[in-house]
Parts: structure tokens; sequence; C-alpha cells
């Protein structure tokens, strides 16, 4: 058997060879997605309530010394149109179509049974998650999810407009506008959880979101190191949280 690694595109014929045993055979395989040489980690961060000019990277007031530099070795962009509530703009942001257009006139909770405004987001306006996971990144998402219809939110599902459902592959966070900061309600992946510890030991959402962002990141660097990723954060700062 050849040990080199013979790919082909799906659709083509197969350039194996299929002998009558298998030291008459060779194999091949279907080329999987990849991402380009050089192709970059993407991070996105969302936060709710915020304003644009808040934040030092923008020239604002509230000292952001991480997301300073991060800014500072990636693109700052300063034309994007919020429609000034959580699920719309977060609906705009992953798609790039209309809020309108997916159904999002309000958030979630609020959806009434008529076109636009329904918060029923048709599979026919790809998020950029599933479109770079078909791309070869790896796609995680922490926080607020803010996107699922609220009778499509308990452990009866269905599942499809969960984050696993549109193009990420690990998600960690809590499903609807808001939970409790030191009490969460929380879904790592597809299912419910528990908080890992308590406010007595030293728990916030903040950190634990951090860690598990941290963790996939690790978890499939270590797998697949030339293997780009893209994370979105989006989150609602609590009162008292600091911000950077």
């Amino acid at each position: 058997m050849n040990d080199a690694i013979v790919e082909y595109e799906a659709g083509t014929a197969f350039p194996g060879v299929i002998g009558r045993t298998l030291d008459e055979s060779s194999p091949a395989w279907p080329v999987p997605p990849r991402a380009p040489e050089g192709a970059p980690n993407v991070v996105i961060f969302v936060l709710d309530d915020v304003g644009y000019g808040q934040l030092s990277a923008f020239g604002g007031l509230c000292e952001t010394p991480n997301i300073d530099g991060l800014a500072k070795r990636g693109l700052r962009y300063s034309n994007f149109q919020t429609t000034a509530l959580c699920s719309p703009t977060r609906g705009c942001l992953l798609t790039g179509r209309n809020h309108h257009t997916l159904g999002l006139s309000a958030v979630v909770e609020f959806s009434l049974g008529f076109p636009g405004h329904n918060a029923v987001m048709g599979f026919e306006h790809g998020f950029l998650s599933e479109m770079l996971v078909d791309r070869g990144y790896n796609t995680f998402a922490v926080g607020k999810w803010h996107l699922t219809p609220s009778h499509e939110s308990t452990a009866a599902g269905p599942y499809d407009r969960w984050p696993l459902g549109r193009g990420f592959e690990r998600y960690y966070g809590f499903l609807g506008g808001e939970t409790d900061q030191w009490y969460p309600d929380l879904i790592h992946d597809n299912h419910a959880v528990m908080p890992p510890s308590t406010p007595t030991d030293g728990y916030h959402l903040n950190a634990d979101l951090a860690d598990h962002a941290i963790d996939f990141i690790k978890d499939a660097h270590v797998n697949a190191p030339e293997k780009p990723f893209f994370l979105t954060r989006p989150r609602r700062p609590a009162v008292g949280d600091a911000v950077g």
C-alpha cells in the first residue's frame, strides 16, 4: 500500500485502486474542509448596553486595556448599525441580514405571531459560524445567546436554533436574555449544567465563561494546531461588573 495520503474532491472520480486484496489496493480520502494557510483567528465580543464611545479603544473614558491590546493587533470598525436591542443586533451581526428579515423585530421573549416579528430565523439566513466551520474553522460561542425562540429553549427542543444547531461546535453560556451572574442558568453544548462552584467559593459567571473559552481553544489547538478558530463572546454586563 502507498503510505502517501491521496485526496479527492467530492463529486470527482475515486482516484485510488480497489483490488482483490488489500495489498493490491490503494486508498484515497475525500478532501476535508481546510482553512487557507495563514487564515486568522476571529474573536468577536458583543457587549450589551455599552456605547461606541465608552471604551478606551475608541477614545472613551472606560479603561479596557485587554480590549485595547486586541484592537491594536486587529481591525477597528466604526460603521455598524445597531438596532438598540439584544436579539436583533446579534442576529444582524452573525448573518449580515436586516433584523426584520430574520424575524427579529424585538427580543425573542417579546415575539409576535407575524412575519418579521416571530423570532423564528429561517435556515436560509446563514450564520457566520456555519460559513466558517464549512471552511475549516473551529467555531465556539460562550456567554449570552438570545437567538432561540423561548418555546424552543427547553430540554424538549427542538435544538436546531440552539448554538450547536447554527454552526457552533461548542457552546457554554445561557440561552435567554439574562441570568443571575452568580447563580446562572447554564447550557453546556446542548444540555443544562450546574455552575461549577458557588459565590462563597469565589464564583462569578464572567470568569467561568472565560475559562471555558480558553478550554475550547486549547482542546482544539492541542489536536490541530494549524486550525484557526472563530470565537464569539456575547455578554451582558451586570451591575458591579468591570468591563475589560
